[in-house]
């Protein structure tokens, strides 16, 4: 099993990029794979095609607000992310043909992530074995990392865009999961499909880090994010699927 976590600033494509490498890891046969949306935009499942409501699935969020604010259950004694679990396997996990999939979701009370974060811990320790590959959608921002949703990963991509911010989010971002003890065997850097050609050496000597290259910009790709359809339906042929495709290549 090889855990891959993804991370970016918004906007940079990171989530299709998630979409686009979990249709190419299905069509080379690298399954099952469990995909994790730690993202609150939420945006993951949409883009494999998963209605998670009509589905009958819920977040770990909605689970967490169901128990202990719905149902006004205690959070004394046994840790909450403890009890909650056996409602994740039951109500949280989708499970698909080649893919299941976890939601955090939009946080459940006013606060941080801790009790989302720790139940979603919770549940990635008690089940990734079972899968070829985990691969996290993060959010741009770091305090997922903070709380160590995952301790031990293979490989952290992180998906840079046109900005000064995004080299200054991806050095960040190496520091905070070196500081907190993650422990990882590859950091990448990789070009969003609004990251400009010819930047190659100056996002290695910014960043420190392997530039692996860039997500073509493609038409396709973009017009079914917009109107919500699946990525996993983009033609083998469209530009951003085939340079997704290279980059997966190098980092496996």
């Amino acid at each position: 099993m090889k855990t891959i976590v993804t991370m970016g600033r918004g906007g940079t494509g990171k989530t299709s990029f998630v979409a686009l490498m979990a249709k190419y890891l299905i069509a080379h046969r690298k399954t099952p794979l469990l995909l994790v949306d730690a993202d609150p935009d939420q945006n993951l499942a949409e883009m494999v095609g998963v209605d998670l409501e009509a589905s009958g699935r819920k977040t770990i969020a909605e689970l967490l607000s169901e128990t202990f604010i719905e149902r006004g259950g205690t959070t004394v004694g046994v840790a909450p992310s403890k009890r909650i679990e056996n409602r994740i396997w039951e109500l949280g996990l989708y499970e698909g043909g080649d893919f299941d999939l976890f939601a955090v979701g939009t946080k459940w009370v006013e606060g941080c992530y801790c009790l989302p974060d720790a139940a979603l811990k919770n549940a990635l320790s008690a089940i990734t074995k079972q899968y070829a590959y985990v691969l996290i959608d993060s959010p741009g921002g770091l305090e997922h990392l903070n709380r160590k949703i995952a301790s031990s990963v293979e490989i952290i991509i992180d998906v840079m865009g046109p900005s000064s911010k995004s080299f200054a989010h991806v050095k960040r971002a190496h520091r905070v999961i070196r500081e907190v003890g993650i422990t990882f065997d590859n950091f990448y850097v990789v070009g969003g499909n609004g990251f400009p050609d010819g930047l190659d050496a100056r996002a290695e000597c910014e960043t420190g880090l392997p530039y692996l290259g860039k997500i073509e910009y493609d038409q396709e790709v973009a017009g079914a994010v917009l109107a919500g359809r699946s990525l996993l339906e983009i033609p083998e042929g469209s530009a951003g699927y085939r340079s997704v495709g290279g980059l997966v290549e190098l980092v496996l």
